[in-house]
């Protein structure tokens, strides 16, 4: 019966008579009101019966940061007037920021928990019809010397988990093994594992990523000095070379690497992972559990994968140049001088498609134009 007027009362919005039958027909509860009026609201969102009945605010783009300068190099640009406060967003970053033209900043916090529980929250929360919002995911991150420089703009077809694998201790391998790492549920690193996860490749829509391209493709992105002292260490192009905006695969991982032997599986899992389509250049943390959140409000009817775009701009090389320790990489990264072109790359390469979807809505609200 109780539940019979809980539902009753969510199609009239007549909360009030709810409470007030609830503590008259439980005598216990009177002189409980709030703690009864706290447990009923949370079982109401919980099952979705009690929403805030204002319109979900409209967005047509949502940056997707990961931490505080990812986030504000965007919003030292669009002139986000909006700060939206969202429940179960991380502390650190408790609002989205949103401008007159429905572009919004959503900075989730760092690794796939961050990523995962933020962009979670976003979809969960109603508060934003996301129906047709175009997601830009834009960070920094760490670039294969084989691949780009620092600073490069890279655009992602392939979203590759590297994280879900078995390991052994590379000094325990079996004799012939170049890695200590294999698929789980494989017999040697050169098998493909079965994918039981499922997160552990996405490819992204191809209309989106050449439209992304062709956009960005003559963009001015920022350097350094210190950047390109560091970048003549290395002998061979595209490490020596001034950034540009390309095409490349991203490499999802919570734990940072560095070296040529991690970062030959890192190229070797890409390849596996895409039946030799996708070609690794960035590593970062985030990307897998991001699309995996939006892949799920997808299948609630909530968002639309189709509109996932991922740009990776590069802070730092995977390994050293020659003459160089891999844990000096490591441990110098923020000595190398890629960190401020890099983040400033990512307004500069990602804006131009940001840019063409607010001022051609028309065109872009139906789906990426032909």
């Amino acid at each position: 019966m109780l539940c019979q007027m809980i539902l009753r009362a969510a199609h009239t919005a007549l909360l009030a008579e709810i409470l007030t039958t609830i503590h008259g027909a439980i005598p216990m509860l009177r002189n409980k009101r709030n703690a009864a009026t706290a447990a009923l609201m949370s079982l109401l969102t919980i099952t979705g019966v009690y929403a805030d009945t204002a319109a979900p605010r409209p967005v047509k783009v949502m940056i997707v940061s990961m931490f505080g300068p990812e986030g504000q190099t965007w919003l030292n640009h669009i002139h986000a007037n909006d700060a939206i406060a969202v429940p179960g967003l991380s502390p650190d970053y408790p609002v989205i920021h949103c401008n007159a033209d429905d572009v919004c900043v959503l900075t989730t916090g760092m690794g796939h928990a961050n990523a995962a529980a933020s962009v979670a929250a976003l979809v969960w929360s109603r508060q934003f019809d996301l129906t047709k919002t175009y997601f830009l995911v834009a960070g920094i991150a760490g670039i294969d010397p084989k691949q780009g420089t620092l600073g490069t703009a890279a655009w992602a077809r392939y979203l590759v988990d590297f994280g879900i694998q078995w390991e052994l201790d590379a000094r325990e391998i079996p004799k012939g093994w170049e890695t200590g790492y294999l698929g789980i549920n494989t017999r040697s690193p050169d098998d493909k594992p079965p994918l039981d996860y499922r997160t552990e490749v996405f490819q992204l829509n191809e209309p989106l990523l050449q439209k992304a391209l062709a956009l960005s493709k003559d963009a001015k992105l920022s350097d350094s000095k210190e950047a390109q002292a560091f970048r003549a260490k290395y002998a061979y192009a595209p490490a020596n070379k001034p950034p540009v905006v390309t095409q490349c695969d991203t490499l999802a991982g919570d734990t940072w690497f560095s070296g040529a032997k991690l970062g030959e599986r890192a190229r070797d899992w890409t390849k596996l992972l895409t039946d030799g389509k996708g070609v690794y250049c960035t590593t970062q943390q985030e990307d897998n559990a991001t699309y995996e959140v939006l892949k799920r409000g997808a299948a609630a009817g909530l968002t639309d994968v189709s509109r996932v775009a991922v740009l990776r701009t590069g802070s730092d090389f995977d390994r050293p140049p020659k003459g160089m320790s891999a844990m000096d990489n490591l441990l110098g990264y923020q000595q190398q001088g890629g960190f401020v072109p890099a983040v400033q790359n990512l307004y500069l390469a990602g804006w131009p498609l940001v840019d063409n979807i607010v001022k051609h809505w028309a065109q872009w609200q139906e789906g990426v134009p032909q």
